[in-house]
């Protein structure tokens, strides 16, 4: 995570994120490298439905492909980084291993996770992978989370670099 803040500061680069499944553990994780604050806009934890919709994210959306589809984690990215301004919207969204009794569909070890890039509408600017977890602890499933986005953000930015060469 140092490296990706690091970069982040280097490009004068922003993020934001949305964050359900993880309760905020992207944001925690890079907020506890020094000078988060060069590049962390805002970050909201929208565990509830309705509060997704009210950050942004279409109730078409959710209703149509389910809280847990890819659809949702990429309407959550595009919401928070038009909410926020930032370069990078981040969302995720899924289960770690367990049952949802208000949203019964879909796997229960799967989590999808979007990075939308500003001002970038074409599909191939914006970033995202569906993650299986391995673990059995949340604490574990969140840190391969936290893991992937890290790996995925700093290919993001070193792939800006090489686009420029």
């Amino acid at each position: 995570m140092e490296e990706l803040v690091k970069l982040l500061i280097e490009k004068g680069k922003t993020i934001s994120t949305m964050e359900s499944c993880t309760g905020g553990g992207i944001v925690n994780a890079i907020t506890n490298i020094p000078n988060a604050s060069k590049v962390i806009k805002f970050s909201a934890v929208t565990y509830a439905n309705e509060y997704k919709i009210k950050m942004g994210v279409p109730k078409e959306i959710i209703d149509k492909y389910t809280v847990y589809s890819m659809e949702t984690a990429i309407e959550m990215a595009s919401a928070i980084q038009r909410f926020t301004g930032s370069d990078y919207g981040v969302g995720v969204t899924g289960k770690l291993k367990k049952i949802d009794e208000e949203n019964l569909y879909g796997e229960d070890d799967l989590v999808y996770l979007a990075i939308y890039e500003k001002n970038k509408e074409n599909e191939s600017n914006n970033y995202s992978t569906i993650i299986r977890l391995n673990y059995e602890k949340r604490e574990d499933n969140k840190e391969q989370i936290i893991n992937v986005f890290c790996n995925l953000m700093k290919d993001i930015l070193n792939k800006e670099n090489k686009n420029k060469e």
